[in-house]
């Protein structure tokens, strides 16, 4: 039977438990209308955050 040769801390056991998940990027509408990705600079006008 295998043994384990150490103690697994208590943050690597948690770690190993979680179930968070990497969310996917939802793009979001922008004022005119265009569907875009947040954090990014819009495809159709050029336009970051109502700045060319």
């Amino acid at each position: 039977m295998a043994v384990p040769k150490r103690r697994v801390s208590k943050t690597r056991a948690a770690k190993r438990r979680t179930h968070y998940k990497i969310e996917l990027v939802r793009p979001i509408k922008d004022k005119d209308g265009n569907w875009k990705l947040p954090h990014r600079v819009n495809p159709v006008t050029g336009e970051y955050n109502t700045k060319e």
